[in-house]
């Protein structure tokens, strides 16, 4: 007659969870010796445990017979009880360890210059507020480097130009947000046309971005189309560089709208002539890899703070 068992001793702390660990390796290997190598406890101290187990749910959970190991119908009964209860114990160790990681750990974002002179801020101060903890490790660069650098597992995430070249390696993107480009000159430079064309900044002194970087691209691409070549007075520069030498006279230069604000004071910002210049920037990390938990929250912040 099949012998029934409770489980509920499982919670009253009776039976032991390590007993159900040890169960659980010999069910499923059906041998003692294999079961004790896989817990990595000795063959002795393995039989103990599971008679204890069973002495305790006052049933036998294995039959003997002649060497074979078997589940009895008290030990089929069990089975699928007791791996529920590993399970759970499991997650709530993973939940526990990801709550963890939120006191203690780090963050590696990757961001444009501008993004992080005008988006991260306050995104960032939010964050550290919640997590003071966490160490916020910021790489800045154009993101042609960013997406190498997420690729080679280097960053956690990246806000980067959207779309992705075609030859990108695998990465998962959502849209942030889609920013207009606007010329910046000198207060004491000569005032552009506004909104500024294209076709204005022929012959034009530009203070030009180094190579790989996003807007360099962009703003080249668009003076081509115009069908002239740009003419750079400075150029090797990242945001607060390019800024800089255009608040000291040295030229023009198109950059986002964000970074434009932050400097509006000591600079003349013009906006493009329709249909102007337009950034999209993406949230990216790598496809096959799930950000850890405290990067989840930085992009969770980051998505919420879209404008």
């Amino acid at each position: 007659m099949m012998q029934l068992i409770s489980i509920d001793a499982a919670y009253d702390g009776e039976v032991q969870f390590q007993q159900l660990v040890y169960f659980v390796a010999v069910a499923e290997t059906l041998h003692f010796t294999r079961a004790a190598e896989r817990v990595h406890i000795a063959q002795p101290s393995l039989s103990q445990q599971i008679r204890a187990l069973e002495k305790e749910l006052g049933a036998e959970l294995f039959s003997r017979a002649r060497g074979n190991v078997a589940l009895t119908d008290a030990g089929e009964a069990l089975l699928p009880l007791a791996r529920r209860i590993l399970a759970d114990a499991d997650t709530a160790r993973r939940e526990v360890q990801e709550l963890v990681q939120l006191r203690r750990g780090r963050v590696r974002l990757g961001a444009t210059p501008s993004l992080c002179t005008g988006l991260l801020p306050q995104v960032l101060r939010a964050f550290h507020e919640r997590h003071p903890g966490i160490e916020l490790l910021i790489e800045e660069s154009g993101s042609h480097d960013l997406v190498r650098e997420l690729a080679r597992g280097a960053l956690d995430l990246a806000l980067v130009v959207l779309p992705l070249p075609p030859a990108s390696p695998a990465l998962t993107t959502v849209e942030l947000l889609r920013e207009d480009l606007v010329v910046v000159t000198a207060p004491t430079a000569r005032a552009p046309r506004d909104p500024v064309r294209i076709a204005d900044l022929a012959g034009e002194p530009l203070v030009m971005f180094r190579h790989g970087y996003d807007l360099r691209e962009l703003t080249v691409a668009a003076c081509r189309a115009e069908g002239f070549e740009p003419r750079f007075t400075v150029e090797g520069g990242e945001m607060d560089a390019v800024l800089g030498f255009v608040r000291a006279g040295l030229g023009a230069a198109v950059v986002p709208a964000m970074a434009a604000r932050g400097a509006a004071r000591d600079l003349r910002v013009t906006p493009l002539a329709a249909p102007g210049l337009r950034r999209t920037i993406g949230l990216a990390h790598r496809s096959d890899v799930a950000p850890p938990r405290a990067a989840r929250e930085v992009q969770r912040l980051l998505l919420e703070s879209r404008p």
